[in-house]
């Protein structure tokens, strides 16, 4: 491994300059820390186990004016934009398919919504030049001393690094390694949640529609105004499952009996395109918890410290966090141990915060009783109102803008 050409401009105040940082996960946490972590100066890794980026994915959004002041202060406000869904309305309907309640876009896309392969994509973009990215390896092991830490990788020869930041996600091997097994501090929420990509035999044109019956939600869409490809989502109450998750067969068996039967006229037609569907996603709708995020030299980012499978704001907080931990080890200069401290301070009650709102993000797509599914289209109709749309903005806003930014010093680069 070769690391790219780095200029450090002379005289900068907090230069990071004499850091070398090991970033485990290159999908939208890491890249955005290594983003910030060289424009103070450090000389950046980023690890990823997958071949290339991961394309595609979930549509993620940003709300408020925390998120807008982040976006912008990264440097990637317009790029965001440019690239953007352009959702619309997403519906509700009964077993025939007659429309019950229809979503403006806001309700479900916030201030601006973009695939979350996009946002990795435009980050990888703008670190390329500066930051080394290793993909199609893992970490091994890692062993701390007071000088820094000793890595090695499954494939790659070891390295020695300042520091190690856990961006790899939910299931975090960066975690396991240093704080234990997922076990430990997986929450199991009590949902299952999956996508894959079907032809677009409804003819959706950046639209959706969503059919539940009572523990179960299949919702068909078309997100990127590909006329001829469509997404398929499918969320499900169920005791904890013994699977591999990473056994594609296993899961998508499970997934054809527990949608089997469903009523709605288009339901059997995606569930024959799950077969040779071969973007599969699936996992449990849980939350990770722990009670610090750092120990010695290494820290834990985004869904690896603090995350939620959906509905707990996880990308905007994750870029919020990056802009947060660069900025507090620059204030620091680089001491990790008061850089990290400060960075938990700053970031745990606003990651709760925001996590929380993915606690009952299963039961109110897939609501368990035929009452609760009245229920909840009944607030969805009421809070898609104009007459409510503002409020519901505001509330939406609050736990992604429950943090005061700070203005750190200026970085070496400028976006």
């Amino acid at each position: 491994m070769t690391h790219p050409p780095h200029a450090n401009p002379p005289h900068i105040t907090h230069s990071l300059a004499h850091l070398n940082v090991l970033i485990s996960g290159a999908g939208v946490a890491g890249p955005a820390l290594a983003l910030w972590l060289t424009r103070y100066g450090a000389r950046v890794t980023v690890l990823e186990k997958a071949p290339a980026l991961r394309e595609g994915g979930f549509a993620v959004d940003f709300r408020g004016d925390v998120h807008r002041t982040v976006l912008r202060r990264t440097g990637i406000w317009d790029e965001v934009h440019r690239r953007q869904t352009h959702m619309g309305r997403q519906t509700i309907v009964a077993a025939d398919d007659k429309e019950r309640v229809d979503l403006p876009a806001f309700f479900m896309s916030g201030d601006v919504e973009i695939f979350r392969g996009e946002l990795s994509k435009i980050l990888h973009e703008r670190t390329r030049n500066d930051v080394e990215y290793v993909f199609g390896d893992s970490l091994a092991t890692l062993s701390e001393d007071s000088e820094g830490v000793d890595v090695t990788f499954d494939r790659g020869a070891p390295r020695r690094f300042d520091l190690v930041v856990g961006a790899d996600g939910l299931h975090s091997r960066t975690r396991r390694l240093v704080f234990g097994d997922e076990s430990r501090y997986l929450r199991f929420l009590g949902y299952y949640v999956a996508g894959f990509s079907v032809p677009n035999r409804l003819g959706l044109d950046r639209t959706a529609r969503l059919y539940s019956e009572p523990g179960r939600t299949m919702v068909i869409n078309n997100y990127d105004g590909d006329p001829t490809r469509a997404g398929v989502a499918l969320v499900f109450g169920s005791e904890p499952l013994d699977h591999e998750r990473h056994d594609t067969a296993r899961q998508k068996k499970l997934l054809a009996d527990r949608f089997a039967g469903m009523a709605w006229k288009h339901a059997a037609g995606a569930l024959e395109g799950l077969e040779s569907a071969e973007d599969l996603y699936f996992d449990a709708i849980a939350q990770i918890h722990l009670d610090r995020l750092s120990r010695g030299r290494v820290v834990l980012l985004g869904d690896a410290g603090y995350g939620a499978t959906m509905g707990g704001i996880g990308t905007g907080t994750a870029l919020v966090s990056a802009y947060v931990l660069a900025g507090e080890l620059a204030a620091a200069r680089g001491d990790h141990r008061t850089g990290f401290a400060a960075y938990e301070a700053a970031i745990r009650d606003y990651a709760k915060g925001c996590q929380k709102s993915s606690d009952h993000a299963g039961p109110f797509l897939a609501p368990p009783t035929a009452r609760k599914i009245r229920s909840r289209d009944r607030a969805y109709r009421a809070l898609g109102s104009r007459l409510l749309a503002v409020p519901f903005k505001k509330l939406t806003e609050r736990a992604p803008g429950n943090i005061v930014l700070k203005d750190y010093a200026r970085p070496n680069r400028q976006p």
